[in-house]
């Protein structure tokens, strides 16, 4: 058996801060419509920790870890990345972030952590494999790649009790759209919510894939709207939700038990202009835009403004980043940062042997979208524009995600991942 422990941690700041996620949307948060919550799974020394914003700054995740009394290299920060959420990165995302939630959210997840630790008893870990719920889709191809694999991992003490559930889906938590004005987790509250219903007592973790160009059908410009959508409202996001629960909850059990390990790798990824103009010139040309644009239009370039003049004498360079790996009995639990398409997706899961592995985006920072080469010469808001609102100095350079992709496999391959299903 090994030894494994759970929490979870209300976050929840009151009404009034800014929400992240939607350059159009700039009222503040008006109330709550569910918790946000930082929670956390331990097992053995290895802990994973998640919370319910947009994304962390990667200042944050390496505080989370160096506080939370554990092997800092041995644990995994992540977001699930709704944009339900007040703005929770310093300096990103176009508004100050409240000093307060920060250290609100920080403080979260360093008690998630060390209560699961404190709550730690003896258990054992079964994982599977869910089928595809039909919720992503590619929202910059119609035929576009889509990770569709819902890995589950139960974990239930000596008497059998399922006290602990994680799974995972691939899928942008953005059911809801630039009108919501109430903090919530979007769908994964609903898959939570579900999976603690079927495990009375259990405390649920909900984790978000790849999921960089896949969300429930509509494009990112869709957004840039602040009229309601009768497709995006919260009866849709607990429909969904409840469809992604009910496939974990099916998935085939099988026990694991080996030894607990991880790792990480930092590197260094390039980040560039593409932007062919001085930014002094795109500042003064988006200016005599705005003069005259419609409302929306307007609030994003102004935002836009900001950035081509907060970085005018900035030279991008580079951003470093970390990928890192927990094995759970076998079990690949692998985490990268910003956010990855499905192409990088898949590509880090066929690295995964067939075993239900939880390939993850939105760890350890978040800088913005890390496309794979392939999506260059599409473009697209993702590819061209997103950098300019996120608060980047530049985009990410062709070959980023594929370093990262390789970062992963190797960790995977270097833990060999020798642990086999029980028989």
């Amino acid at each position: 058996m090994i030894m494994a422990g759970v929490a979870s941690v209300d976050i929840t700041p009151p009404a009034g801060l800014s929400l992240a996620g939607f350059a159009a949307r700039t009222q503040s948060a008006q109330g709550v419509h569910d918790a946000l919550t930082a929670r956390a799974i331990v097992v053995e020394d290895t802990a994973i920790v998640v919370l319910d914003v947009i994304g962390l700054h990667e200042d944050m995740a390496a505080r989370i870890r160096k506080r939370s009394g554990l092997d800092e290299n041995r644990i995994i920060v992540a977001a699930t990345h709704t944009h339900g959420a007040p703005v929770s990165m310093q300096g990103r995302l176009g508004r100050d972030a409240d000093p307060g939630f920060l250290q609100q959210m920080e403080d979260g997840a360093v008690k998630a952590i060390r209560r699961a630790w404190e709550g730690r008893r003896p258990a054992s870990l079964s994982a599977g494999m869910g089928s595809d719920p039909g919720v992503a889709w590619n929202r910059r191809h119609a035929d576009g790649p889509l990770d569709h694999a819902v890995p589950v991992i139960r974990i239930r003490d000596a008497e059998g009790s399922c006290f602990a559930v994680m799974t995972s889906y691939a899928c942008h938590p953005v059911v809801l759209a630039a009108d919501n004005l109430l903090m919530t987790a979007d769908y994964p509250y609903y898959v939570r919510r579900c999976l603690e219903e079927a495990y009375p007592g259990a405390v649920a973790l909900f984790l978000t894939g790849c999921a960089g160009d896949a969300n429930t059908g509509h494009t990112a410009q869709a957004s840039w709207t602040l009229a309601a959508n009768a497709q995006r409202t919260f009866a849709t996001a607990e429909r969904l939700g409840v469809r992604i629960a009910e496939a974990a909850l099916v998935a085939p059990e099988g026990d694991f038990a080996g030894p607990v390990d991880a790792g990480h790798r930092d590197l260094d990824l390039e980040m560039l202009r593409l932007e062919t103009e001085s930014l002094s010139q795109l500042a003064e040309q988006w200016r005599l835009e705005a003069a005259s644009a419609e409302l929306v239009r307007a609030t994003l370039l102004g935002h836009w403004i900001e950035w081509a003049e907060r970085f005018e004498a900035v030279v991008p360079g580079s951003w470093r980043g970390r990928v890192s790996l927990l094995d759970w009995c076998g079990i690949p639990i692998v985490a990268m940062p910003g956010e990855i398409f499905s192409e990088t997706g898949l590509f880090v899961r066929a690295c995964c042997n067939g075993l239900p592995a939880f390939v993850l985006a939105y760890a350890e920072g978040n800088p913005g979208y890390i496309p794979p080469s392939s999506e260059y010469q599409f473009g697209g808001y993702e590819v061209t524009e997103a950098h300019r609102f996120i608060g980047m100095p530049g985009a990410f350079a062709p070959g980023s995600a594929e370093a990262l992709a390789e970062a992963a496999c190797g960790l995977i391959k270097q833990r060999h991942l020798t642990a086999q299903p029980v028989a």
